[in-house]
């Protein structure tokens, strides 16, 4: 079973969508970072993830976070799961074929069963 990773500098956000990710019935490894460096230095060390990241963070954001992956040639697949309603956001994610899906917080039951089919293949 692949592990999720969830990379968001507010605790609370990684809290309800670890919720959330149980309520969907996955029972699987779930690591959460508040800081995206160390999460990137685990990143890098697995095989295959799914990761939820935020795009807004300090000192690493998640567009430093998908360019050190592409760097570094590393190939998970991505949720960008962020506040950002941008459309330059929105646009901008679709350059980096990892993501598989961008998401406006906040999350809910409703909303995050969309991702149930990208649990499943985890």
């Amino acid at each position: 079973m692949r592990k999720i990773y969830l990379v968001d500098d507010q605790p609370i956000s990684n809290f309800i969508t670890k919720k959330l990710i149980e309520l969907e019935g996955f029972d699987g490894n779930v690591e959460d970072y508040t800081d995206p460096t160390m999460a990137f230095e685990s990143v890098v060390k697995d095989e295959n993830a799914l990761i939820f990241l935020d795009l807004n963070m300090p000192v690493m954001n998640g567009w430093d976070f998908l360019e050190a992956m592409k760097n570094k040639n590393v190939r998970h697949r991505i949720i960008i799961l962020t506040s950002s309603t941008s459309k330059i956001d929105k646009e901008k994610a679709k350059e980096y074929p990892c993501v598989i899906k961008y998401m406006v917080k906040p999350m809910n039951k409703k909303k995050f069963s969309e991702l149930s089919d990208y649990l499943k293949a985890s």
